[in-house]
């Protein structure tokens, strides 16, 4: 559950990375909560990683003819997990080899259908670029969602908003040509790079995750596996920072790189994501017509900058232990007022920074002035603006910044014109002289 403050600084996270996305050339989608089953055995997500995916859902209607067949609960699931004899062809021929096994094909009147709270965003978004034929000209493509997906946690393993069973990805899929793969993975990171950045969030490492040479969870060829392998390298490079490679990190589809921060007690999080894909092209029958006027099969790159807003947000608030810079408080400014003989002043400063767009509240309690100034401190508001007799005359405001302490009296407008300028910037607090 969000409450209120949370909500918005998940919100304001979401304005800022969708600022960004559209400097970068991306296009926003929405997709369902919600698929077919063919979907996600299509893409090779189920049966494999069931363990971690909700029961799929199926209609009332086959679940009476199963019940009446005297099907076994066991005799159920093998249904659920077969896939028909086109659908094996399919896959089997676009991928060159035995994707599907015998034993998991039966024929198409003993399947099971039923639907999935949807594991991952990447096979809607590909069922959206394969709706509409593309040429050389159109790539890359660039889908970006702000898509709400589900995992089967073990309740052991569920923790606060970091450990979640439904989270919201900032996910987006790129479709592009071979040659486009290495300039797309560096915009990718650089995105990453941008939101660290922005946040303070200097302390991460960054790992190039590769297939495990002894597992055979992976899906493609090694051709492509190679050429995934070494974009996600060059990549890395370009970063400008040490990087680890570690084989088994990598997804079944593709290698990754990942960042993995540190939050303020030492604790690792994986946060932000990229990943070559070169498989689901293949699975999909993805294409676009090329230079040479022949179909080609377009690359793919996962990527989510966030990882997951509930982990992200869970991180940030230890990062920054609830002391939220001034665009990210959900309480920008607090009124003050010295007392009720500056009422109807404090009741016009709160219109017109409400009417600035700013979160502000006025303390309107009969307390003593120390005590309301040090709620505000408690309350890790980064400007109390302490009003009384002469700032009502003169239409200024007396500022404390939780970052430096006494400003001083300002002119209302010369004060709202800097705080919105902080704002704007995304700034960081400059704690020259700390509030305690």
């Amino acid at each position: 559950l969000w409450t209120p403050n949370g909500s918005i600084i998940r919100q304001e996270l979401q304005t800022f990375i969708s600022g960004e996305l559209r400097k970068q050339g991306y296009s926003q989608v929405f997709t369902p909560h919600i698929g077919k089953l063919e979907l996600y055995k299509t893409s090779g997500h189920f049966p494999y990683y069931k363990e971690s995916q909700f029961t799929p859902v199926v209609e009332n209607e086959s679940l009476a003819a199963i019940l009446r067949e005297g099907c076994s609960c066991a005799d159920m699931m093998a249904r659920l997990d077969a896939v028909s004899p086109h659908l094996r062809d399919q896959i089997n021929a676009r991928t060159g080899r035995e994707t599907i096994a015998p034993e998991r094909v039966r024929p198409s009147e003993q399947l099971l259908d039923g639907f999935l709270l949807k594991p991952m965003n990447c096979p809607h978004h590909i069922k959206i670029f394969a709706s509409q034929p593309h040429s050389y000209r159109d790539l890359p493509v660039r889908l970006a969602e702000f898509g709400t997906v589900y995992r089967w946690e073990q309740s052991g393993e569920l923790s606060g908003l970091t450990r979640v069973r439904g989270f919201t990805q900032d996910d987006a899929h790129l479709f592009c040509t071979e040659e486009q793969v290495g300039p797309e993975m560096i915009g990718c990171l650089a995105l990453v790079k941008i939101i660290l950045t922005t946040l303070g969030m200097e302390d991460y490492r960054v790992r190039v995750g590769l297939r495990d040479p002894d597992s055979n969870k992976y899906a493609g060829d090694s051709a492509n596996w190679d050429k995934a392998e070494t974009a996600c390298r060059e990549a890395a490079k370009t970063l400008g920072v040490p990087f680890t490679e570690e084989p088994g990190e990598a997804a079944f589809y593709g290698p990754k790189i990942d960042f993995v921060v540190r939050d303020v007690i030492g604790r690792e999080w994986q946060l932000g994501t990229v990943q070559v894909d070169y498989n689901l092209p293949v699975r999909f029958d993805l294409s676009y017509i090329g230079a040479d006027n022949q179909a080609h099969r377009p690359v793919m790159i996962h990527r989510a900058p966030f990882g997951s807003m509930e982990r992200f947000c869970g991180v940030l608030i230890e990062h920054f232990a609830g002391d939220f810079p001034a665009w990210l408080a959900p309480e920008q400014v607090r009124i003050v007022p010295i007392s009720d003989k500056v009422g109807d002043y404090g009741a016009s400063l709160l219109a017109q920074l409400k009417a600035a767009d700013i979160r502000v509240t006025l303390d309107g309690h009969s307390d003593k002035l120390g005590a309301k100034i040090r709620r505000a401190e408690l309350d890790k508001v980064p400007y109390t603006l302490v009003i009384g007799q002469k700032e009502a005359e003169t239409q200024s405001v007396s500022v404390r910044s939780r970052a430096r302490g006494d400003e001083g009296v300002q002119p209302l407008a010369q004060y709202l014109e800097r705080l919105k300028a902080e704002i704007a910037s995304r700034a960081l607090p400059d704690r020259k002289k700390a509030t305690p």
